[in-house]
């Protein structure tokens, strides 16, 4: 989940693109013993993602998807990140073909084959949190929309590529954009990655394309991060539905997304949701 809070973006005026305001406590690093938390929560998002990969079919509704992943954060001994966090009503964000985040997961709405899903999950355990999304072709979808999502995902690998103790935040911003934009595709501008830790959204936003907007910070042991590169078959631009959180592309184009939640290491990244 991505959606820029006021508490760490503002939209700039005229623009409609993101800009920072930094807060005073800055970018946190993580004790081991806050890592242990983190990692705990990962895994048990890591775990659910994984199961929800296998269950969703042509037939089963996002509801049902939404209501397992609750129930198997909770039975793992950690609560839904997402559900209640500033309004939200679900456990889960589940987004279908030209939803590119944010959807409401509903008794009504039954994946369809071909579809392109994509489920993004949060978990807090014992207070601290991880955050992974997937993108999930659905039966026998096109070529167009599994070629989409794999490059979706290997930009998010070229973004993780570039974690590591004394890189940029603009290093992991170019290598995302370089990768997507080589393939055809756009990369989406209002939404971006996010620290992690204490809270699901920390310092600092973790763009997906070059910015002179971003206080190019340098990485530290110690520092988690979620990568989630999001982009489009088409255009960049996207809109909010009337239920004020489902955003979708206005070209109606496909969307894809691919998320981490990392931890910075001095010889690169430890990847504390990987599903292996």
């Amino acid at each position: 989940m991505n959606k820029l809070f006021a508490d760490l973006l503002i939209k700039s005026a005229g623009t409609g693109g993101p800009r920072i305001r930094q807060s005073r406590r800055g970018i946190e690093t993580k004790s081991a013993r806050e890592l242990a938390k983190m990692r705990q929560a990962s895994r048990i998002v890591a775990t659910v993602l994984k199961e929800i990969m296998a269950l969703a079919e042509p037939g089963q509704t996002t509801a049902a998807l939404d209501a397992h992943a609750e129930r198997r954060i909770r039975d793992m001994g950690a609560v839904p990140s997402f559900k209640g966090y500033q309004g939200f009503p679900a456990s889960i964000c589940a987004s279908i073909n030209n939803e590119v985040v944010h959807g409401i997961p509903s008794r009504k709405r039954v994946i369809r084959d071909g579809d392109l899903l994509k489920v993004d999950a949060g978990a807090c355990f014992e207070g601290f949190h991880g955050d992974s999304c997937v993108t999930i072709a659905v039966g026998s979808t096109s070529d167009a929309a599994q070629r989409l999502s794999r490059v979706a995902q290997e930009a998010l690998m070229c973004g993780l590529a570039q974690v590591r103790a004394g890189n940029t935040l603009l290093d992991i911003a170019g290598a995302v954009q370089d990768h997507v934009e080589a393939h055809g595709y756009a990369v989406v501008e209002d939404y971006t990655g996010h620290g992690i830790g204490r809270n699901l959204h920390e310092e600092p936003s973790v763009f997906n394309y070059r910015t002179s907007q971003l206080p190019n910070v340098r990485l530290r042991p110690g520092m988690t991060l979620a990568v989630e590169p999001i982009l489009n078959a088409g255009g960049k631009i996207c809109r909010t539905l009337g239920d004020g959180w489902t955003v979708v592309t206005v070209d109606h184009s496909l969307s894809a997304q691919w998320e981490h939640t990392v931890l910075v290491t001095r010889d690169g990244c430890d990847i504390l949701t990987d599903r292996d």
